[in-house]
């Protein structure tokens, strides 16, 4: 690497823009808190332990709590890493501009494209979480698919007109769903401890437990319980690069985003992990409550009372709110950034921004659109294969990510001031690579991961085919960069 660069002041971050080949159009908002909320709505420890803790008491039983440890450590490697390109190139788009500008325009095309659609599968996974698990339980609405399916088009509704209307809109909603998920999960997880030591209803021994797993035989095989329990970790610890897709609204990217991307993994990982210990500690009867429909919500109403679970489903309700609309406007721009150059369907429109809001309308309805037609076309069970299948591309985008770093790190300029891993540099990308590879292994090893697996493979074959329509029609749009790549290698 050469000399550090300086790191540029406020009134040059557009022009770093202008340098890369585009011109700013979309409005500098962001504070550093914002766009940490923006990495940690994502992530929502709350919403993620709320969703996947049926499944860990079901494969692992309690004691399977422990992979979270695991799983926040190879996730934090990966997030650093992240972080190196982040404060290098802070660019919309983030993945796709990394791979174009660092690799060529044909890697970068399909790094765009396998973000665009776990950002799509994550929206239909937390919007429709949100509908049958939380709306529903909260105002008293017996389970029906139907139903859940028309709460969930227009949650999204809802969301896509507040992300059009304005990113600051889309900031403050955002940092006060993150601060109210920070205040009751802090709140609760000591309540909870308290609440088990007074009663006694509740044991540390639950720590250690395998509950309703006691006994099972393929307990540690390969794709047995011990293994699929890590769901909850990988499942949860995603997303942190969101604030990397907004980082032409931020407003000192080099230095915010970055911090952001790792500061809202390190927070998610501690905090989560200390909600795992006090729910598990607060289990007072380990068969009951892994049969219910929400142990989460069982836990909170025997030790707390309905009260305190109304008002935990109230605020998860709310983080599920924040981390949906974080997810759509990530979404719209990454359709937004390849748009700009003619790499999306559609993209004369997609580009579009507009001049008052100065939020790209058209890229924000898409999730919309394409999540509502779903939700029309596919049945009950494809609808929850397709969801299952969003756990598998985060994994495939990061390990992409630390393959491309590996590949190009000597190539990079460092920016004063701005994120770096030093000289831990080669260790931390190489021990983020073995744990992608770890992770990838993890999700596709259980049995049922078989029909997950078709639908990723169906949804790159569908990208494929654009490409090859690119290739095909209009090659010199994958054959040139816009601006000076100069500004990215020496």
């Amino acid at each position: 690497m050469t000399e550090a660069l300086p790191l540029p002041d406020a009134d040059s971050f557009d022009e770093f823009c202008e340098e890369c080949g585009y011109e700013p159009e979309l409005k500098r908002t962001l504070s550093s808190f914002q766009v940490f909320a923006v990495s940690f709505a994502f992530i929502s420890v709350a919403v993620g332990i709320f969703g996947t803790y049926d499944d860990l008491l079901r494969n692992s039983g309690p004691v399977g709590i422990w992979t979270w440890i695991i799983a926040a450590a190879g996730q934090l490697l990966v997030a650093m890493v992240v972080a190196q390109f982040a404060g290098r190139i802070p660019l919309s788009g983030s993945s796709y501009q990394w791979g174009s500008r660092l690799a060529n325009p044909k890697i970068g095309w399909f790094f765009g494209w396998i973000t665009f659609c776990y950002l799509i599968t994550g929206l239909m996974a937390i919007d429709s979480a949100m509908s049958s698990t939380c709306l529903m339980p909260l105002f008293n609405m017996a389970p029906d698919e139907g139903t859940a399916r028309i709460i969930t088009a227009v949650v999204m509704v809802i969301q896509a007109v507040l992300a059009i209307a304005s990113t600051r809109i889309v900031a403050l909603v955002n940092s006060t769903a993150v601060a109210i998920e920070l205040t009751i999960v802090v709140v609760l997880a000591v309540a909870l401890v308290v609440a088990a030591a007074v009663t006694g209803h509740g044991s540390t021994d639950n720590l250690t437990s395998r509950g309703v797993t006691e006994g099972a035989t393929n307990y540690f095989a390969f794709g047995g319980g011990l293994m699929a329990v890590m769901i909850v970790g990988l499942g949860t610890l995603v997303g942190f690069d969101s604030a990397a897709n907004m980082a032409e609204e931020a407003k000192n990217p080099f230095r915010s985003v970055p911090r952001a991307i790792v500061g809202s993994v390190a927070a998610a990982s501690v905090l989560g992990m200390a909600f795992l210990i006090a729910l598990t500690i607060a289990i007072d009867n380990v068969p009951k409550v892994s049969t219910a429909a929400s142990p989460v919500a069982m836990i909170m109403h025997d030790q707390l009372g309905t009260v305190t679970e109304r008002i935990f489903l109230v605020a998860i309700a709310i983080a599920f709110f924040g981390g949906g609309m974080v997810t759509l406007t990530t979404c719209s721009r990454m359709i937004f950034a390849m748009s700009r150059d003619d790499r999306f369907p559609g993209h004369r429109l997609m580009r579009r921004v507009n001049v008052r809001t100065q939020t790209p309308i058209p890229a924000s309805i898409v999730p919309v659109v394409i999540g509502a037609a779903v939700l029309a076309v596919l049945p009950g069970s494809a609808l929850l294969e397709l969801i299952t299948s969003g756990t598998v591309f985060p994994a495939l985008t990061y390990g992409m990510i630390v393959v491309l770093y590996l590949s190009v790190r000597k190539r990079l300029d460092r920016q004063d001031g701005a994120f770096d891993i030093g000289r831990f540099e080669m260790p931390v990308s190489i021990a983020a690579l073995v744990w992608s590879i770890c992770a990838l292994v993890i999700l596709l090893s259980p049995a049922n991961a078989l029909v997950p697996i078709e639908i990723v493979a169906g949804l790159l074959a569908v990208g494929a085919l654009y490409f090859a329509y690119m290739m095909i029609f209009n090659r010199e749009v994958l054959d040139h960069e816009p601006g000076d790549l100069a500004v990215f290698s020496h």
